[in-house]
């Protein structure tokens, strides 16, 4: 399979780095290592699929061309439209018999696999609470980049991935989900956000920060059998998984704990997950996109209009 990466910044260079012999060329606007400036200019045949890695508002038009054209496509987190664009694309990708792909790369994290495996295998029994939290240090790095500080900030970057995490592990899409905190520390757009949903089973709670002063990762669940942790993610290392067996009705319970250090697996795995729905010619379905994408807009409402009276430092 032949490859083009479309946006050669951070994302663009991780992924044409795991493409390895696949990658071809680099469409960019800005960047003058790119081979084109526009996706049009690629020849057709020089490619089989795209690795999509733009801001948002590019992505659909991008996507649209690409499909039109029978390409498949791998595009950056989060696909986020209209209903409506986002049901005409998913058709026309079927229609073109082409993959469309939305890249949650956390979904390959070896923990939050061995977690999604406890849980769905019934080793907590019911589960009652999770508690996400994802946290970095790139506050300045966000405020110096106009496209990057506007809109929700953190929420639909950080926000969006913790949304995939509670529809991978636990097979939930809720729909009653509401902002607790949105706040503007440092930056214009809310740079610390929380929200919750009290409907699902678990109930969900995720917390977001660009203010970690240190990248941070963890997840805890609650259940009925148990506990299961994570806690940090492999490219922040170490990466510690943690069950816990309740005694009832109480006691220090037996615990299982498994640490990992090791270089980030989840880009080659994600990589090679495109490559297999691609053999075996598995139908688009941004049905995961059109719900984030719902979410999401009634999320960031509310956290922008809960930050608006915040002042940056």
């Amino acid at each position: 399979m032949k490859v083009i990466v479309v946006g050669l910044g951070v994302q663009g260079h991780k992924r044409r780095a795991i493409a390895g012999s696949d990658y071809v060329a680099c469409v960019d606007p800005i960047n003058v290592q790119a081979d084109y400036k526009h996706v049009s200019e690629v020849p057709l045949n020089n490619y089989d699929a795209a690795l999509v890695c733009t801001p948002d508002q590019t992505k659909i038009e991008i996507l649209t061309y690409l499909i039109q054209h029978k390409k498949h496509i791998l595009v950056e987190k989060p696909l986020y439209a209209s209903d409506p664009i986002l049901v005409e694309l998913q058709t026309l990708a079927q229609q073109q018999k082409v993959v469309c792909y939305t890249a949650y790369n956390h979904r390959f994290e070896p923990h939050l696999m061995r977690m999604r495996d406890v849980i769905q295998s019934g080793g907590l029994g019911a589960c009652y609470h999770a508690r996400f939290f994802y946290g970095n240090g790139t506050a300045r790095l966000v405020r110096d980049s106009a496209w990057r500080d506007q809109g929700a900030g953190v929420l639909p970057d950080l926000g969006s991935h913790l949304l995939d995490l509670s529809d991978f592990i636990f097979g939930v899409r809720g729909s009653q989900f509401q902002v607790i905190f949105s706040n503007c520390f440092e930056n214009n757009a809310p740079d610390h956000v929380t929200f919750v949903n009290r409907t699902t089973q678990p109930q969900l709670e995720f917390e977001m920060t660009l203010l970690s002063w240190r990248n941070h990762f963890s997840c805890d669940v609650l259940g009925e059998k148990g506990s299961v942790h994570v806690e940090s993610l492999c490219k922040w290392g170490p990466s510690t998984f943690t069950l816990r067996k309740r005694i009832l009705p109480s006691g220090r319970p037996p615990e299982q704990a498994i640490t990992l250090v090791q270089e980030d697996p989840t880009w080659a795995l994600e990589y090679a997950h495109f490559k297999k729905l691609i053999i075996e010619s598995v139908a688009t379905d941004l049905s995961r996109d059109r719900w984030m994408s719902q979410q999401l807009q009634l999320l960031n409402q509310t956290a922008i209009r809960m930050a608006s009276t915040c002042q940056t430092v």
